[in-house]
């Protein structure tokens, strides 16, 4: 577990304490999540030819603020289609991101890319949760996970179907990452410590990932140079947030960045 003293610890600890209080028997999500349609393929739509994007959905940020805070789910999702988006990523996290599981069913059933939950996930029920509501692939950060929490839900997010995104910041959370047996790996070039973003040396990171995973670059992407950069590193797909939520037309936003390095 990550001893960096950063806002995420805030929140972490506010998940972990509602995953204790969680008394629901885990075999019944098990066998709940495991009886629902086959997901959409989630790392199988990053890993086409070109650059994709995953056009994120979020109302705010514990540190902007609110970026579009009155945003209707399905709306900006058909927007994010129609632009190119391979992918869509949901925040569900009500208290400090704005977003709710309301949001990721209703995007998801207005497209028909698959749906990240983004999320922080604690616990073997939260794995479960993200596939019965809905989402496609699950968010896993290595930051916020020992060693066996993340071997176990990743095991699990494959015994019930859906997909995982596992976020790394630096080498040592790569290397982690990989060992627990990840297949799409996600580099945040969002420094934790202090939210100064460093896109040369995510770059740099997603260069040295083996060609076996598929290779996400998140944060910091504002710009089709911003994209051409880490796509140039062998960059698979970028999650984009911000640039995006807060553009006049979100679609033409998306179609500049794909068109970038295509």
């Amino acid at each position: 577990m990550s001893t960096v003293a950063t806002y995420l610890d805030e929140i972490l600890a506010a998940h972990r304490l509602v995953a204790e209080e969680d008394t629901r028997p885990l075999g019944e999500l098990v066998e709940a999540a495991m009886a629902l349609p086959p997901c959409r393929g989630f790392g199988s739509a990053l890993a086409a030819d070109g650059l994709s994007v995953i056009a994120e959905i979020k109302r705010r940020s514990p540190s902007r603020g609110d970026l579009a805070p009155g945003l209707v789910p399905s709306v900006v999702a058909k927007a994010y289609e129609s632009g190119g988006a391979a992918c869509l990523s949901v925040l569900t996290d009500e208290a400090y991101f704005g977003g709710s599981v309301a949001d990721l069913a209703e995007a998801r059933a207005s497209v028909d890319i698959p749906v990240l939950r983004k999320d922080f996930t604690v616990s073997s029920n939260d794995v479960c949760d993200a596939r019965i509501m809905g989402a496609d692939a699950v968010l896993l950060i290595v930051a916020a996970l020992t060693d066996a929490e993340l071997t176990t839900y990743l095991s699990l997010a494959a015994d019930v179907g859906i997909d995982a995104l596992v976020e790394v910041h630096d080498r040592d959370e790569a290397a982690r990452a990989l060992s627990a047996g990840a297949t799409i790996v996600g580099v945040n070039a969002r420094d934790l410590r202090t939210f100064d973003v460093d896109l040369p040396g995510a770059a740099a990171l997603i260069a040295g990932l083996p060609n076996s995973v598929v290779r996400v670059a998140e944060s910091g992407i504002k710009s089709p140079a911003d994209a051409a950069l880490v796509a140039s590193a062998g960059c698979d797909a970028v999650l984009v947030g911000e640039h995006l939520v807060t553009a006049d037309d979100p679609a033409d936003a998306l179609r500049e960045l794909v068109a970038a390095c295509s």
